[in-house]
């Protein structure tokens, strides 16, 4: 068990979650799976953790995210990006296209808004209406 001996319930989720990030870069992967690296961190945690994501990036390695809701901040951060919907591809490439691609569609995302919530709610399957999110 990692923590103090004298309390037995060790380490809190997010101690682990950063325990297990950094013992995986000891490795010195040539890929990365991150899954939800940034859940149940505070934002500036969770902007921290996805910069270290970025400068892995940028010196070679292949960084495979997912998140879920990210800040847009955060957001802004990725170079591409795979959105999904019920298990099928709804967008692949750039980051910075995705708003042209989903202009073309005529889904516009409002000026100050988040993008990434913008394509949350343009994504969702909304029950009854199941064929026209589709």
């Amino acid at each position: 068990m990692i923590g103090k001996p004298e309390d037995v319930r060790g380490i809190s989720g997010g101690e682990r979650k950063r325990l297990a990030f950094a013992s995986e870069l000891l490795t010195n992967p040539s890929i990365m799976f991150c899954d939800e690296p940034t859940s149940g961190l505070d934002s500036f945690m969770a902007l921290s953790v996805v910069e270290v994501l970025r400068d892995l990036a940028a010196s070679g390695r292949t960084i495979v995210c997912t998140i879920h809701q990210p800040s847009s901040e955060v957001f802004t951060i990725f170079s591409h990006l795979l959105l999904m919907a019920e298990g099928r591809v709804a967008y692949l490439g750039k980051l910075e296209k995705a708003i042209e691609y989903f202009s073309t569609l005529g889904l516009f995302c409002p000026n100050n808004y988040n993008p990434s919530d913008f394509y949350i709610k343009q994504l969702a399957v909304i029950p009854g209406n199941e064929t026209q999110t589709k």
